[in-house]
């Protein structure tokens, strides 16, 4: 926790506030701007050291080693430090609360999202469930690390667009892939086990009761990040429609004030009438 508190530290002073001051965001720009910088150096260190591990221990060329001998008690090095080091980052997200003054109104929001982060990552640690959590974490990373450089492209260029509208897509597929990875793994590999009993001291914890909540909580996230996201999308489309609408311009009134006093002078609509013959000047001709 204090190291990743000292890294988030330097790229906020050395990276993100330089361009800060570059870009004269307002403030509103500058809090979510300093959030999709820090998150996208995140998520781009833990998808390119989880791919690597990935690819290290033939998890791609072999994808029943996501069930196959659990309970995975035992871990590498590498695998170990990256579970630990994601729970310290996560953890270190609190006291950033404070460091970083997020406004109150945007504590209950991170709140949530740092708690399902921990949540998660914890179960799939302690139930070891290691193996199929890291493989949903690097697709999760990826796809909000593509969120987050999209955002901070848009923050330089508001006409930037392309990268939202490919997030967009891989978002649902990248949930998609989630469930199915998901059900594949906890609901047929382990569900078909020999070894399906409760059993603390060997950290065996493939039973029904186990797999069930480990599946309905996976299906509840997903449906909440979904429904957040069919939310984002529709306000971005309001938005849009509205600044795409022609603006509709008013046509000038005359005031009747105005317009009496024409035709008393000129007659009605400007036109000379009878009454303009007898006017004082013409009787003093006369007169005359």
């Amino acid at each position: 926790m204090l190291v990743a508190i000292i890294i988030h530290a330097i790229i906020q002073e050395y990276v993100l506030d330089k361009i800060n001051r570059r870009m004269h965001f307002s403030k509103t720009k500058h809090s979510k701007f300093n959030e999709s910088g820090q998150l996208s150096a995140f998520y781009l260190f833990s998808c390119v050291w989880g791919t690597f591990i990935l690819v290290s221990e033939n998890y791609i060329s072999d994808p029943t080693i996501l069930w196959r001998a659990y309970p995975h008690n035992l871990m590498t090095f590498q695998m170990k430090f990256f579970y630990i080091s994601q729970l310290a980052y996560w953890f270190h997200a609190f006291p950033e609360l404070y460091f970083q003054k997020t406004k109150k109104e945007d504590i209950p929001r991170q709140l949530v999202y740092i708690g399902l982060y921990l949540f998660h990552i914890a179960g799939a640690y302690l139930l070891n469930l290691n193996h199929l959590g890291l493989v949903l974490l690097v697709l999760h990373y990826f796809v909000e690390f593509l969120f987050h450089i999209s955002r901070l492209f848009y923050f330089s260029d508001e006409k930037y667009q392309q990268g939202f509208s490919l997030w967009a897509v891989l978002f649902v597929l990248g949930r998609l892939l989630t469930l199915i990875l998901s059900v594949l793994t906890v609901g047929f590999g382990l569900a078909r086990a020999e070894n399906q009993k409760l059993d603390f001291s060997a950290g065996n914890f493939n039973v029904l009761a186990v797999r069930v909540a480990v599946l309905g909580s996976i299906c509840i996230t997903q449906a909440f990040m979904m429904w957040k996201f069919i939310n984002f999308q529709l306000r971005r489309w309001r938005e849009h429609s509205t600044s795409q609408a022609p603006t509709v311009k008013k046509k000038p009134t005359v005031t009747k004030g105005r317009s009496s006093r024409k035709g008393t002078e000129n007659g009605v609509n400007g036109t000379v009438t009878s009454n303009g013959a007898d006017s004082p000047r013409n009787r003093k001709e006369k007169s005359s």
